[in-house]
């Protein structure tokens, strides 16, 4: 298992452009936020001090739970090449078990999304610093580093899932532009959840990245937040976290980060879970 795991790295990390149209969401985002969407936000909130370290760290949160999605999709397009050019019929002859092949896939895509992750993290403490901002602390980098593996973990699984349908290279790439488009209106990046309809609210709650996207910005906005609303009242420090995606709500009752850090569990299990089936179901 961790012998192909170590091989799906190698196919992976050997393709520049897989590499980089993993990466391709991440920087349309910070494309769009740097020539528009940032100006906009901060021009909105003018009267609020240190709104622009506020706004780059909202955006950078937003933006990890994303490359979570993004890369274990372009990590399992190895799973997929295999299927198109049947080399999946090779495995399948062998002594090693379905369950460590795609134990292989797992372990290479996680890893892969977590180094990808990773970089990302970089890329936008550099871009908050650029902007005047100021480098997470020691705490909130080891928190950052746990969501990272939790968020992907669990946006690998629901990637799993939806690749394990997929035999050939043009519907994988189909579904990956149109996951690449959605992502970020899903997770509250591209528009606050807040200025969206209820309808729309509900559904961004109901998916699991939205959560690890809410607990980015919990860890990386604690800081510029408390410097930005000091002394602020309570209501309005609530109603902007809301509107902002820092907090989702069920009805009437706010999720807590334990909910969602359960809900993430939860649907990494679920999903890895069924897509196993799935892929066994196919190869009998």
């Amino acid at each position: 298992m961790i012998s192909f795991g170590i091989r799906n790295l190698k196919v992976f990390f050997k393709d520049k452009s897989s590499v980089f149209f993993s990466l391709l969401a991440v920087f349309i985002i910070i494309g769009l936020y740097a020539l528009f969407l940032g100006d906009v936000w901060t021009s909105s909130l003018s009267d609020v001090p240190g709104v622009r370290f506020l706004m780059d760290s909202w955006i950078m949160a937003g933006i990890l739970a994303v490359t979570s999605v993004t890369t274990t999709m372009g990590a399992y397009g190895i799973m997929v090449q295999d299927k198109e050019k049947k080399i999946t019929k090779d495995f399948a002859a062998s002594p090693v078990g379905n369950v460590n092949i795609v134990g292989g896939y797992i372990i290479g895509a996680v890893i892969i999304g977590v180094i990808m992750s990773l970089i990302s993290l970089v890329i936008a403490e550099l871009y908050i610093i650029a902007g005047g901002g100021e480098f997470m602390g020691v705490p909130a980098i080891i928190k950052v580093l746990g969501l990272t593996l939790l968020c992907t973990l669990s946006s690998s699984s629901i990637v799993l899932f939806l690749v394990s349908f997929f035999k050939s290279n043009n519907a994988f790439a189909t579904a990956s532009t149109i996951i690449g488009t959605l992502i970020g209106f899903l997770t509250g990046v591209y528009l606050p959840i807040g200025q969206l309809p209820e309808s729309v609210q509900l559904l961004i709650t109901c998916f699991p990245p939205s959560h690890g996207a809410m607990l980015f910005r919990q860890v990386m906005m604690e800081a510029p937040l408390a410097a930005s609303f000091k002394g602020a009242p309570s209501q309005v420090v609530s109603e902007f976290k809301a509107m902002m995606g820092m907090t989702l709500n069920f009805g009437d009752k706010t999720v807590t980060p334990l909910t969602s850090i359960i809900i993430l569990l939860a649907t990494a299990a679920v999903f890895y879970a069924l897509a196993l089936l799935n892929i066994s179901r196919k190869k009998k």
